[in-house]
């Protein structure tokens, strides 16, 4: 991958990290907390508290998401972006670009979805 190439990907990836890190701050502003008084009957409640346990499953995924990040970058920066970890060749342009922060080439997620999928149906 060229010079040109790892910058873009570098600037995404930055790019997709700053737009995290600014909607973390907009829901901290919001606030999880909420006051079971305020609520007037069970039917409020049941979902003020649903649709906190839905933000804060959304925290973790972009918690995961701001890992792979910075991991993706951290591999610009060593000169091992864009190389597959389970075979070695080079991921596809299309499928960094899909997915800048994947670390397996196409064949090889697509391998590991079967063995995903072999073991959820049995």
């Amino acid at each position: 991958m060229n010079k040109k190439e790892l910058k873009f990907f570098k600037e995404l990836l930055e790019q997709r990290r700053q737009e995290l890190f600014s909607q973390a701050e907009s829901t901290k502003e919001k606030g999880y907390v909420f006051d079971p008084d305020d609520l007037p009957d069970e039917v409020d409640l049941a979902s003020s508290e649903a649709d906190q346990s839905l933000n804060m499953r959304l925290r973790d995924r972009e918690r995961v998401l701001l890992r792979k990040i910075e991991k993706a970058i951290k591999k610009i920066e060593q000169g091992e972006f864009g190389v597959c970890e389970s075979c070695g060749e080079e991921i596809g342009a299309k499928r960094l670009e899909a997915r800048p922060v994947t670390d397996l080439c196409i064949n090889c997620k697509e391998e590991q979805e079967k063995v995903e999928k072999s073991f959820a149906d049995t």
